[in-house]
C-alpha cells in the first residue's frame, strides 16, 4: 500500500509532540511507500522557519526527501480543488490532499479529524 502522509503526521515529530513516537513507527515501519505533497514540503518549512528552526528542516530534507516521493497536482485538477472544498467543507489544504490522494490512488494517513468526511479515498488516523 502506498500512503500520502499529512503534514501533521511529519510535524508531530519535529515538534516533539504527543504523538511523536506513533507517527515515528509508521514512518520507519512504512519508509518505502511514503509520498508527500508539494503542499506539505513547503508548510513544513513555513513552520519550521517560523520557529527559527531551519536547521530542522534541513535535516527534514536530508533524511525523510531521500525516502519519500513528492507530488504535486496537475495544473487541471485545480479546478476540482475547489469543487471538493465547497462539497466537502474541507479546507484548502485538506482538499489538495484529498485531491492528491484521489488522483494517485493512495491511502491518507493523518490525524486530522476534517478527513472523517471522506468516504472515497481511504484514510488511516493515526
Amino acid at each position: 500500500m502506498m500512503f500520502l502522509v499529512d503534514t501533521n503526521v511529519f510535524l508531530e515529530i519535529l515538534l516533539g509532540q504527543d504523538k511523536k513516537k506513533d507517527c515515528k513507527k509508521f514512518l520507519q515501519n512504512n519508509i518505502r511507500n511514503l509520498n508527500i505533497t508539494d503542499f506539505s514540503l513547503h508548510s513544513i518549512g513555513v513552520i519550521l522557519f517560523r520557529y527559527g528552526k531551519d536547521d530542522v528542516f534541513q535535516r527534514f530534507i536530508e533524511d525523510i526527501m531521500s525516502n519519500t516521493r513528492l507530488l504535486s497536482l496537475p495544473i487541471q485538477l485545480y479546478r476540482e480543488v475547489v469543487n471538493i472544498r465547497k462539497s466537502m467543507n474541507l479546507d484548502f489544504d485538506d482538499a489538495y490532499q484529498y485531491s492528491i490522494a484521489r488522483y494517485y490512488s493512495l491511502k491518507v494517513v493523518t490525524m486530522d479529524k476534517d478527513f472523517k468526511r471522506i468516504k472515497d479515498v481511504e484514510i488511516l488516523f493515526l
